[in-house]
């Protein structure tokens, strides 16, 4: 299933292996991606997501959730498994103090905020993307329907 990895240990409260499990099955069975799926999440501080920022990105700030898809693939398409049947979708990193920040802003939960960035992260290991504006209607939809079968409120 998907790795968890915390480097900065604030994050332990709020991301825990069978809590990430739960948001990447839901996931998963509202997409119809099934089988032995791996990826990995970090849970990361602003200094070493502005490291991965300005490396892959060459932006030099910090960001809420980065993500590397292990394949490009264009919606409704799902990966396929590799000769061993595993089904590898990539890795995304999310930065502690952003997402904490931001979920004060929003007046809402960490957790709420984090599951919701474990969402969008995902969708993005998956092809969505939000760079025109019917991409970003149809990924939106699909992460309020995906976070309410969380009981997650619309984040929106």
């Amino acid at each position: 299933m998907i790795e968890l990895r915390l480097d900065d240990p604030r994050w332990a409260d709020v991301l825990r292996d069978e809590t990430v499990e739960r948001i990447a099955r839901t996931v998963f069975d509202r997409l119809g991606l099934s089988g032995e799926i791996e990826g990995s999440l970090l849970g990361c501080d602003d200094a070493q997501i502005s490291a991965l920022n300005a490396e892959f990105r060459e932006k030099a700030s910090p960001t809420n959730v980065l993500s590397w898809p292990a394949e490009d693939l264009e919606p409704p398409d799902l990966p396929k498994p590799d000769p061993d049947g595993v089904i590898e979708l990539g890795d995304i990193a999310m930065a502690y103090e952003t997402c904490a920040r931001e979920a004060a802003e929003q007046d809402k939960t960490l957790y709420d905020h984090s599951a919701h960035l474990v969402v969008h992260g995902l969708l993005h290991l998956l092809g969505y993307d939000h760079e025109r504006d019917e991409d970003a209607t149809l990924m939106e939809g699909l992460e309020k329907e995906i976070l309410g079968k969380l009981g997650i409120k619309d984040p929106y």
